[in-house]
């Protein structure tokens, strides 16, 4: 029998196979909102035979967007946008489908990629001021972000919350916390990024201490059997960043506080960052959280073929792989 496509469960949702559909970013919003190419694009996905599908980047505030494209859940509209979308995907598929809620911090006022994704100078269209833990930018010669006041940090706390609440009102089966990549809550954990010298930075205690609040304060909206787990980079891959044996510890606290599965990923924070990217590169991460804490972990990196998939599950590695581009050149990968 096939171990990836045998059951799994996450948290109280149960999934009929192990395969994940990563969110991607499809730069295609209107201010926030989803539009007729979320429908098809997800509505896509929704047919591929995954065991789950989780969309895009959603910011919880205007000011946490990658670029002025991205999808938000932070309003009124924003949500009226997604519940449409979720409608149509839902007209056709069953698959569940979970929401990864986010902020991107001081890489946030993007372009879209195909314009060349440089930062967006906040006096020019389409930018606007952004915030980090520390006012260091993401690369030399980008605008300078605002080091986050206390006060700032709690407001995002809960718009998180908030967005967590729309996500459950829209029947989202589950939410993942985007704490990876580079964006806000990955800036507070890497302390190239965060020279914080207050209650959040510095020791590894203060730098994880958002990421936590954060936590707590979804699953306190949402309550305690709705599935919420995480997204990290489990590696910035520069030295003295956040490493492997700091994501150990992040996980076993965050699974202490009922926290349902970690998506183990890497890099994102430093452009000096050196990754020697090659089939399951980030694998090993996802496998030593597995074998340290016993959380339900998924793994995800260049996963390309059934057979690396299959191994990966058979073996113990991780509990499920998720797929990215992958999917996209291939939507019907798992048939």
């Amino acid at each position: 029998m096939s171990t990836l496509f045998s059951p799994l469960t996450l948290g109280s949702l149960a999934l009929d196979n192990r395969i994940v559909i990563s969110p991607m970013c499809q730069y295609s919003a209107d201010n926030g909102k989803t539009t007729h190419w979320h429908d098809m694009h997800l509505g896509n996905l929704a047919q591929s035979g995954a065991g789950l599908l989780i969309i895009e980047a959603t910011a919880v505030e205007p000011e946490g967007r990658i670029t002025y494209g991205d999808v938000g859940l932070w309003d009124d509209e924003t949500e009226a946008a997604l519940a449409k979308t979720l409608t149509a995907v839902r007209s056709h598929s069953d698959m569940p489908i979970a929401v990864q809620l986010a902020h991107a911090g001081r890489k946030a006022s993007c372009e879209k990629p195909w314009d060349g994704g440089c930062a967006i100078d906040p006096n020019h269209a389409n930018g606007w001021q952004v915030v980090a833990p520390s006012a260091v930018p993401f690369r030399e010669g980008d605008p300078i972000p605002e080091s986050l006041s206390k006060s700032r940090i709690a407001e995002i706390v809960q718009a998180f919350a908030q967005s967590a609440k729309r996500s459950v009102r829209l029947g989202f089966d589950a939410i993942e916390i985007h704490s990876a990549h580079g964006y806000l809550l990955h800036q507070f954990l890497s302390p190239h990024a965060n020279k914080r010298d207050d209650e959040y930075g510095g020791s590894f205690e203060n730098r994880t201490r958002i990421v936590f609040e954060v936590y707590d304060a979804i699953r306190e909206a949402v309550g305690n059997n709705y599935p919420v787990g995480i997204r990290i980079s489990a590696s910035d891959w520069v030295s003295d960043g956040w490493d492997i044996d700091q994501s150990v510890a992040l996980a076993k606290l965050l699974k202490a506080r009922g926290c349902d599965f970690i998506d183990v990923s890497s890099g994102g924070l430093h452009i000096e960052q050196r990754i020697p990217l090659g089939p399951n590169y980030q694998v090993p991460f996802a496998a030593r959280i597995k074998s340290e804490t016993g959380m339900t972990t998924i793994a995800v990196g260049l996963i390309t073929e059934a057979e690396q998939a299959e191994a990966i599950t058979f073996t113990g590695q991780a509990d499920a792989i998720a797929l990215a581009r992958g999917i996209l050149y291939d939507p019907r990968w798992p048939w």
